[in-house]
C-alpha cells in the first residue's frame, strides 16, 4: 500500500498477470498505486522461473511483484467472476498481462467490465500483441529482442549457436510503455468519465526502443540526393544507426592504465578543445580542430593512435575525474557486476535491503524532490492478502468470505 502523499495514491489497479509482463505495474506500485494481483489457486509460476532462486523464490518474482497484494480467485466459478467484477467497480485500471483474450474467455472482457465501470482503463500486454501472424505464438523475453534485431547469435568454441549476454529490452520497455499508456488513459477517464482499451506488445517495444537503427536503414533507402551523412563527414553516409560509431576517434573507447576502459565523447569542438588543453596537448586541437558539431574524426588513424597512447597514462577513475574538472564527457566502462561499486550508482541507487524485499533490489529511478514515495513491500505469496483485500476493499464480512471459500471461489 502506498503513502497518502505518493504521486499515484488513490489509483487502484486490478492485475491479472503471468510471468514478466507483470512488470507493467511495478513502477506504478513504486509510485504509490494500489495494485491487487489476482491469481489462480495455483498461483503465478513466476516464483519458480529463471535464476537466481532466493530462499525458494525467484528474483524475478521478488522484483516485478514487489509492492503488490495477492488475492486468489478461481475464475472458473461464477462467484469468483462476480468478486472480480466487484473489484473492478471502483478500480481505475485492469491489467491483462498474459496472452490476449484470457479475461474475455472468463466473461471478464472489456465490454463486460465497462458495464460495471464505464471509466475503467483496460490494458493488455503480451508478447507479440493482439494482431498479426504471431499473435498466438508463445514466447519469452529474449524473443522480442531477437525478433527486433537487437541480439545476434554467437558461436561457441564447439561450433554451436549460443545466446550471448545481453541487456533485456522488450521485456522491460514493454511494461514501461504500457504504464505510460495506462496513466494517459486514467487521466482521460477522470476528465471525461470514459475509459479506454489499449494493448502493448513487448516485441513492438523492443523495436521502438531501437528506432534509430531501423529508421536509419529506412532513410538510406531514399536516394543520396535526398538523404546524406553529416556535414562533419562531408555528407558521406556512415553506416546506419550506431554502427556508424565503430570507426570514430573523438567518440570512442580507450583503454586506461589500470586495464579498464573509458568512453570519450568529444564530438563537439568545444569539448574536444577542452580535452586537448586539459591534458596540455593544445597542438592536437590545432592540428585537428574538426567541425563544430558531431565530428567523430572518423578514420583518423594517426589521431586515434595518439589518443590510445594518451589514455594509457591514467586510470579510468582519473580520466572521469579529469572530465569533471575540464568539462569533457568521459565515462568509465562498467559491467553489471562492477556497476554497484561505481560512486555514481552508489549515490543515486541505494539498494533496498534484502530484509525488506527478500533480496537486494534497486529502487525506482524516478526521484521526486518534494513528494514522498513508499518503500516497496515484499512480493506476495499466493493469496497472501485474499481476506484482507476482500474485507478492506470490498467490505465483505467474515461470513461472506467464508461462503466464497466454501463455494471454491477462493481456491
Amino acid at each position: 500500500m502506498g503513502t497518502s502523499s505518493a504521486p499515484l495514491a488513490g489509483v487502484r489497479i486490478i492485475e491479472s498477470s503471468m510471468l514478466g509482463p507483470a512488470a507493467i505495474t511495478t513502477s506504478l506500485a513504486d509510485l504509490g498505486a494500489e495494485v491487487i494481483k489476482i491469481e489462480s489457486p495455483q498461483g503465478d509460476y513466476i516464483r519458480q522461473m529463471t535464476w537466481p532462486i532466493v530462499e525458494g523464490v525467484s528474483l524475478m518474482h521478488l522484483h516485478v511483484n514487489r509492492g503488490k497484494r495477492s488475492l486468489v480467485l478461481d475464475l472458473r466459478t461464477p462467484e469468483g467472476v462476480q468478486t472480480y467484477l466487484d473489484l473492478v467497480r471502483d478500480a481505475d485500471v485492469v491489467i491483462e498481462a498474459m496472452r490476449p483474450g484470457g479475461l474475455e474467455r472468463r466473461g471478464l472482457g472489456y465490454d463486460q467490465l465497462r458495464e460495471v465501470n464505464p471509466k475503467i482503463v483496460f490494458c493488455t500486454i503480451s508478447g507479440y500483441g493482439m494482431t498479426g501472424p504471431y499473435a498466438e505464438l508463445p514466447s519469452h523475453g529474449v524473443a522480442y529482442d531477437v525478433w527486433a534485431g537487437l541480439v545476434k547469435p554467437e558461436t561457441t568454441e564447439d561450433g554451436f549457436a549460443a545466446i550471448p549476454e545481453h541487456p533485456s529490452m522488450g521485456i522491460h520497455a514493454g511494461p514501461l510503455f504500457g504504464a505510460l499508456g495506462v496513466l494517459a488513459g486514467v487521466i482521460k477517464a477522470r476528465a471525461t468519465g470514459e475509459g479506454c482499451r489499449l494493448e502493448v506488445a513487448q516485441s513492438d517495444a523492443a523495436a521502438a526502443m531501437d528506432w534509430y537503427r531501423s529508421e536509419s536503414w529506412k532513410a538510406y533507402e531514399r536516394p543520396e540526393s535526398e538523404v546524406t551523412g553529416n556535414a562533419s563527414d562531408g555528407y558521406v553516409r556512415r553506416a546506419p544507426g550506431t554502427a556508424g560509431m565503430r570507426d570514430g576517434v573523438r567518440y570512442q573507447f580507450y583503454e586506461a592504465s589500470d586495464g579498464g576502459h573509458v568512453l570519450l565523447q568529444a564530438s563537439e569542438r568545444e569539448f574536444w578543445e577542452n580535452f586537448c588543453r586539459g591534458i596540455d596537448r593544445p597542438e592536437l586541437f590545432e592540428a585537428n580542430p574538426g567541425a563544430k558539431f558531431a565530428d567523430h574524426a572518423v578514420g583518423n588513424v594517426a589521431l586515434r593512435t595518439q589518443l590510445k597512447e594518451i589514455f594509457l597514462t591514467r586510470t579510468a577513475r582519473e580520466w572521469v575525474d579529469l572530465g569533471l574538472e575540464i568539462n569533457v564527457p568521459i565515462i568509465n566502462v562498467n559491467t553489471p557486476q562492477t556497476l554497484a561499486d561505481d560512486p555514481q550508482f552508489q549515490a543515486r541507487f541505494p539498494w533496498i535491503p534484502a530484509e525488506r524485499l527478500g533480496c537486494e533490489q534497486q529502487p525506482s529511478p524516478i526521484k521526486y524532490l518534494d513528494v514522498e514515495v513508499p518503500v516497496p513491500t515484499k512480493a506476495p505469496t499466493v493469496g497472501q492478502h485474499t481476506d484482507e483485500v476482500l474485507a478492506e476493499v470490498l467490505g465483505y464480512d467474515a461470513e461472506r468470505i467464508a461462503a466464497l471459500r466454501e463455494a471454491g471461489a477462493l481456491g
